[in-house]
């Protein structure tokens, strides 16, 4: 009797300590066989060598995701996923850019199981596209909002994030269809619209915005205007109206931070926000810039992003293929 109750305490202890370890950043064989048999119901391939990649781009499994005004690719060799992972880059940067004011960070997307690294698990779905590597924020901010985002999206069944040591990232696994089918339910009928869309919506969701800021104050579309009082600052007035001080500048031709008491401030509606961030993701997400690195040629770099050496050529006004280490390019896909 004493070894059955031994046994049932050792057992809860388990069990509760299974489900604590659930909502934090710690890996698991369990959470990795779980990913690695979600990857498998979904049809996905596991890409065994490079020579693979582009068969399963030409099945339309594998698409290319880009840097872009809110995202960066660091030394990513194969910079493709599955359209789901892709949704929630797209999705999860906007969002990151938004709170942090910085680019969100991938280390690594498909990997071929040829060029997994050696401590790599054999039950690894970044064969498939499914996972991503995000960097570790260097700003205790930035971590935290980035962090606790995560484990929300975790506890909702749609992911699984591990911090890994060696080296240092955040190791995501997509949920493909649990992700897809939460997507969906936000969006209801507009699911599908363009990607641009999408993120500028994505930017102002509070429901995935895992902060400990005060809930900003509800805009509706007759609140235009507010007076300057005695102690207001751009910031406690952004925060106050829950629009950006980006915003608060744009729509009242400001240069700077300065402004007076008594002096009035246009306050951008919500219908105003969404045009005006669907405009600037249109271009940005046709324009950006990159440095030069060692070893780098305009065919390089026009594969990296999409474009052609002629598109590059003429958005830096080049006649020559000779490039310097540092130089700043103009990327254009448009």
């Amino acid at each position: 009797m004493k070894n059955l109750i031994i046994a049932k305490v050792i057992t809860a202890l388990l069990f509760f300590t299974g489900l604590a370890q659930a909502q934090t950043l710690m890996g698991s064989a369990a959470s990795m066989e779980k990913q690695y048999q979600l990857a498998r119901s979904y049809g996905f391939n596991f890409v065994n060598t490079a020579s693979e990649v582009q068969r399963n781009i030409n099945s339309s499994q594998l698409v290319r995701v880009n840097p872009d005004r809110y995202l960066a690719l660091h030394d990513v060799s194969y910079p493709y996923a599955v359209s789901e992972t892709k949704l929630f880059l797209d999705r999860l940067s906007a969002q990151y850019y938004s709170a942090c004011g910085e680019k969100l960070t991938v280390t690594s997307l498909l990997r071929p199981r040829n060029r997994q690294p050696s401590n790599a698990s054999v039950r690894s779905v970044h064969p498939t596209g499914m996972a991503v590597d995000l960097r570790i924020p260097p700003k205790q901010k930035c971590r935290a909002w980035l962090e606790n985002t995560l484990l929300s999206l975790e506890k909702e069944r749609v992911l699984d994030v591990t911090r890994e040591r060696h080296p240092p990232h955040y190791h995501v696994a997509v949920y493909a269809k649990q992700y897809e089918t939460r997507v969906a339910s936000i969006y209801g009928s507009n699911f599908g619209q363009p990607v641009t869309e999408l993120r500028s919506q994505s930017e102002r969701e509070v429901t995935e915005v895992a902060t400990v800021a005060s809930k900003p104050v509800a805009r509706t579309a007759t609140q235009q205007s507010y007076v300057v009082r005695k102690g207001d600052s751009l910031s406690k007035i952004a925060d106050r109206t829950g629009v950006s001080v980006p915003q608060l500048r744009s729509a009242n031709g400001l240069r700077g931070n300065v402004i007076n008491a008594g002096q009035k401030l246009r306050i951008p509606t919500t219908r105003d926000v969404a045009v005006a961030a669907s405009k600037n993701n249109v271009v940005a997400a046709n324009e950006f810039t990159h440095r030069v690195s060692r070893g780098d040629t305009l065919w390089t770099i026009a594969n990296r992003y999409g474009t052609s050496v002629k598109q590059l050529r003429r958005a830096n006004s080049r006649t020559s293929d000779s490039l310097q280490v540092g130089q700043v390019l103009k990327i254009s896909r448009g």
